[in-house]
């Protein structure tokens, strides 16, 4: 094999080409890790600023929180609650309760839904059927009672008949149910 002067020449560029191409490689990979390690500071940097905002915001609350409770123990005189404050149950919860004052509306009470022509004594007799709520609004559970006037009569306070009745028509629609049913195909 013989090497002229040109192929000689033209090995030695490759070769220079070479060299330079693998430094160029391992000052870019040492580049990006300086660049790594940079971002990795500042990502600590700003973790420090963080937590230093943190302690600052913990040391301002603090203060004012004594603050307060020296403000507190001049000025109002509060005290935390103590165990003795907490109710153990539904019994003392009861026993804070207040009976019931005059005018009152009864409580809602719970009785058996009976059909449209079954009485509600064959529904007790059955042991069935839907609660129903009894409304505090119908007049037979009003906390008032119904105003009586005579027959030529005319009611002393007529906006109160008024809502009586509106209450009444409340009470009998509320009481109604209605079903939709789908068109006939």
């Amino acid at each position: 094999m013989n090497l002229t002067r040109d192929r000689v020449h033209s090995i030695g560029w490759i070769s220079v080409l070479l060299v330079c191409g693998a430094a160029t490689i391992a000052l870019t990979l040492r580049v990006n890790a300086v660049k790594s390690q940079v971002h990795d500071t500042e990502n600590r940097i700003v973790r420090v600023q963080q937590s230093i905002n943190f302690l600052e915001t913990e040391f301002q609350t603090r203060s004012n929180q004594q603050a307060l409770n020296q403000l507190n123990d001049l000025e109002f005189g509060y005290k935390a609650p103590s165990a003795a404050q907490y109710i153990e149950g539904e019994r003392q919860l009861a026993a804070l309760g207040k009976p019931m004052g005059p005018g009152a509306p009864q409580p809602i009470r719970y009785a058996n839904a009976s059909d449209e022509g079954a009485s509600q004594d064959q529904d007790q007799a059955q042991g069935g059927g839907l609660l129903a709520m009894v409304s505090p609004v119908d007049p037979a559970h009003a906390a008032t009672p119904p105003h009586r006037s005579g027959a030529g009569e005319k009611s002393r306070d007529p906006e109160r008949e008024e809502m009586l009745r509106n209450a009444t028509d409340l009470g009998k629609r509320l009481a109604r149910i209605e079903v939709a049913e789908a068109s006939q195909q």
